[in-house]
């Protein structure tokens, strides 16, 4: 056993690299995973539903795009495939989960829009039209606030942020919080236990 988490920056544990299957919106991908990273042997259930039933950009939509907490690309690569014309900012603290989405970002041709970074890597005046993240629960209450406290100002006046929470895992009580914050929140769906947030000014 390891203290890694899929949140440890620089995991220890070997990386037994893996393939990952899946299907969104008619299209299929098979993306390299690895151990040390989130949800590394299967399209996490929370992120399915994420990317199931929120309303992906449009094809023309061009722009900066923010996956917040990135893993091993799976939501970056679906934004850069179905926004040909928008830049994605795959932003994770475990530098295993960023070498794997731009691996993965190469595999799906879109090497060149796809920046998988660490936090502080981010230009400080980018600002993003859209803001996906199945955001990591287990860090805790306190530093999950404060990481959307980062990051949701950082969203263009008319930008939109997409959030799936599991409700077990406090879903409808960080609804409650984001209100309090300000923020104008609509539950978009619930899934398999998930609620799909979709947040705005």
């Amino acid at each position: 056993m390891t203290g890694d988490h899929y949140f440890t920056a620089e995991p220890s544990t070997a990386a037994a690299p893996r393939e990952v299957e899946f299907s969104v919106a008619g299209r299929d991908y098979a993306l390299r995973s690895a151990a040390g990273v989130f949800s590394a042997a299967r399209l996490d259930p929370g992120t399915a539903v994420l990317l199931r039933k929120a309303e992906l950009p449009a094809p023309d939509t061009t722009g900066a795009l923010l996956d917040l907490g990135c893993g091993f690309g799976p939501i970056s690569c679906v934004l850069a495939s179905t926004a040909p014309a928008a830049t994605v900012w795959a932003v994770d603290v475990n530098e295993r989960a960023r070498a794997l989405t731009a691996a993965n970002a190469e595999r799906v041709g879109a090497a060149d829009r796809v920046h998988a970074v660490a936090p502080d890597e981010v230009p400080a005046d980018l600002s993003f039209s859209q803001l996906w993240s199945n955001p990591p629960i287990r860090i805790g209450k306190a530093e999950l606030h404060e990481l959307l406290r980062r990051w949701l100002p950082r969203l263009a006046p008319d930008g939109v942020a997409w959030l799936v929470v599991a409700r077990h895992l406090g879903g409808d009580s960080l609804h409650g919080w984001l209100v309090e914050q300000g923020w104008r929140v609509d539950r978009h769906a619930s899934q398999k236990g998930y609620r799909v947030l979709r947040v705005t000014r």
